[in-house]
């Protein structure tokens, strides 16, 4: 299969901080969001990327623009799940859902718990807008690796899976481009009827 067989995405980064949208210190989500996912997958990718304060209907109204504008197939958000006061992401999430897929949220919170008690207070939801997937994720950059990437042993074998191993064959079901991942990075998921052959 050559590159241009290839199915092109467009994907949403979305970064929400009142201090580094503000300018108070420098945004770190944006850059480890479009790394990993540079990393991760084989497909051509267009970026739109965005980084807003901590205002529910501003990040309502940026997600409903990436979707339903932009065209994105995938909008990834960071920052805004915890329960402090200011922490909206997920209320402005739901706010703008078709559908809510709980097994996100919950896997993410399993992956991160195996480092800090306190990922029981993270509330990243995951929801489908028409034909996108949206879905929060942790603040810190090391932590959006982990819960994208999922944790292998010394060996390089998975130990608990990463949730971006489900997310090609989301889109698939509800009509996106077919995504390819680099299988050294994260192995997608997908049942046989359903695989297209490996990229040479």
């Amino acid at each position: 299969m050559t590159q241009q067989q290839i199915d092109p995405i467009t994907i949403g980064i979305v970064s929400i901080s009142d201090r580094a949208s503000s300018g108070v210190y420098e945004d770190k989500g944006l850059p480890a969001l479009q790394e990993w996912l540079t990393r991760a997958m084989a497909n051509p990718i267009t970026f739109v990327p965005r980084l807003i304060a901590d205002e529910q209907d501003l990040i309502s109204s940026t997600l409903k623009d990436l979707v339903d504008t932009q065209g994105c197939h995938l909008v990834l958000t960071t920052g805004g799940t915890g329960p402090a006061l200011r922490d909206v992401t997920p209320e402005a999430t739901l706010a703008v859902a078709d559908k809510e897929l709980p097994g996100f949220g919950e896997q993410m919170r399993q992956i991160s718990l195996r480092f800090v008690p306190t990922a029981i207070l993270s509330r990243q939801v995951a929801v489908v807008r028409g034909q996108a997937l949206i879905i929060n994720l942790p603040g810190q950059p090391k932590a959006i690796a982990e819960t994208l990437e999922g944790l292998k042993d010394e060996h390089g074998n998975s130990v608990v899976p990463g949730i971006f191993a489900a997310v090609p064959y989301c889109i698939d079901l509800i009509g996106g481009p077919y995504i390819h991942t680099h299988e050294q990075v994260i192995r997608a998921f997908r049942p046989k009827n359903a695989q297209r052959p490996p990229l040479a």
